[in-house]
């Protein structure tokens, strides 16, 4: 019945590409299946019993306490304006240079990435800040909005991240069961802390890239990037500069050493974040009541978000092995010419298709429980798959004419800017991406080294 399966997923995404809600699709298509399978007689109905304790699991896992937690504390530095002093603060001390902007946008876009963890609200939140001063100071349209989206992006890999949260528990279940299937009844674990270490190299070395090609489009071309003449009052002295970076440098810090450190698990961590970033809007009198509640609502909506869609794809994943799903997959993963290369090359191919259709949340929910198992019982690294499906994912989002990023910016771009100069600018970004894949592909140990120093694996 692995026909079946397969028309299964099919039908998800034509679902999905009709516009219907996620979470809704995921379950309620997979639950027709089920439904059809059990009146003909193929599909086992005892395997529907298992749907409570599915939910009751997500509801006790402890992992993912900590994505409501890096949501309210994203969203309360996002409300605080951090962000928007941070660039004020670093476009006074850059801007005097050519391309200086646009260094600052890609730093302050790393910095909120690292706090939000969601590309949506970076790259919304970038382009409301930094969009009309670049177009103000002669920057092209495509150089502003291919910096903004690629920036905005960064949320994806720079720890600490939602997306690494969900990854890394589900990555943790994939990596069991492929152990399992391989005869090993004692099987090694992975952590959100692996996935955020090995993250942390890579995500740095996209933000060096990314000041490169600046720095270098700004030397080549040094018109589309103008200097900007500081006039009275704009100069800026260190303490400035220490007043708008360092709280926000210090609450992440705290949160992602503590967690590298093994002082606290990512949940723990979180807690903190949260209570650090409150404590930093209650000292730039930002917050009160009407904007905590504000802050509350906006968190309480993204979570729902995330776990209705988690459940569905719950039970989508339960349907699609009970029609032997897995096994099909597995098979043609396994015939492929190139051994692990091919397979690997095969799931990123269809992962950066399906990018431009769904979201990371089902994609980590959906695809990645599904191929998985099957590529880490092959001998492959767990943290260097994650971080390579994340790196892949983010330059899926990037890349014309379907990416994520580029519709987030076009919502909040002035009609002057074009979709086709939004899309032009994002492309150098793109290949600068695809570079960074092929290097972490070929270097392993770009991902590997750190964890391996920090836990000793």
């Amino acid at each position: 019945m692995e026909w079946v399966a397969g028309l299964l997923f099919v039908t998800v995404i034509v679902v999905l590409l009709a516009g219907f809600p996620v979470a809704f699709t995921l379950g309620g298509t997979a639950l027709i299946f089920a439904g059809i399978g059990v009146l003909g007689g193929g599909f086992n109905e005892a395997l529907l019993l298992g749907l409570p304790n599915r939910v009751y699991g997500i509801m006790s896992n402890e992992t993912l306490v900590a994505v409501p937690l890096f949501v309210f504390m994203g969203v309360t530095l996002e409300r605080a304006r951090i962000a928007e002093e941070l660039l004020e603060t670093l476009s006074a001390l850059f801007g005097s240079l050519h391309g200086g902007l646009g260094i600052s946008v890609t730093l302050v876009g790393m910095l909120l990435a690292a706090s939000t963890g969601i590309v949506g609200a970076t790259v919304v939140t970038m382009g409301l800040l930094s969009l009309p001063t670049m177009l103000r100071r002669g920057y092209t349209p495509e150089i502003s909005a291919g910096t903004i989206c690629a920036s905005g992006t960064l949320g994806q890999i720079i720890p600490p991240s939602i997306v690494l949260v969900l990854l890394g528990d589900v990555m943790t279940t994939a990596y069991q069961q492929a152990q399992l299937e391989m005869g090993i009844y004692s099987p090694r674990t992975v952590s959100v802390g692996d996935l955020f270490a090995g993250a942390l190299i890579p995500g740095l070395l996209l933000v060096l890239l990314y000041i490169v090609y600046i720095a270098g489009v700004a030397f080549l071309k040094p018109e589309t990037m103008p200097a900007h003449e500081c006039g009275p009052g704009e100069e800026v002295g260190l303490l400035r500069v220490l007043r708008a970076a360092a709280p926000p440098l210090v609450l992440i810090f705290a949160v992602l050493g503590s967690i590298l450190k093994g002082l606290a698990t990512p949940t723990e961590a979180a807690g903190v974040g949260g209570m650090g970033a409150l404590l930093l809007a209650l000292q730039r009198r930002e917050l009160n009541v009407a904007r905590l509640r504000e802050i509350v609502r906006a968190t309480l909506k993204i979570s729902s978000m995330v776990f209705l869609i988690l459940i569905g794809a719950s039970i989508f994943s339960l349907v699609f092995r009970g029609y032997g799903g897995d096994d099909g997959v597995r098979a043609v993963l396994e015939a492929l010419p190139g051994g692990v290369v091919g397979a690997v090359v095969v799931v990123m191919l269809v992962m950066f298709l399906l990018g431009f259709v769904l979201d990371f949340i089902e994609i980590t929910f959906v695809v990645v429980p599904i191929v998985g198992p099957v590529l880490l019982a092959m001998g492959l690294d767990p943290v260097w798959l994650g971080i390579l499906i994340a790196i892949n994912l983010q330059t899926s989002f990037l890349t014309p004419p379907f990416g994520f990023a580029l519709f987030y910016l076009r919502g909040v771009a002035p009609p002057s800017v074009k979709t086709a100069e939004i899309y032009r600018g994002a492309i150098p970004y793109v290949a600068i991406q695809l570079f960074a894949l092929l290097l972490i592909a070929v270097f392993p140990d770009l991902v590997t080294w750190l964890p391996g120093r920090i836990y000793g694996s």
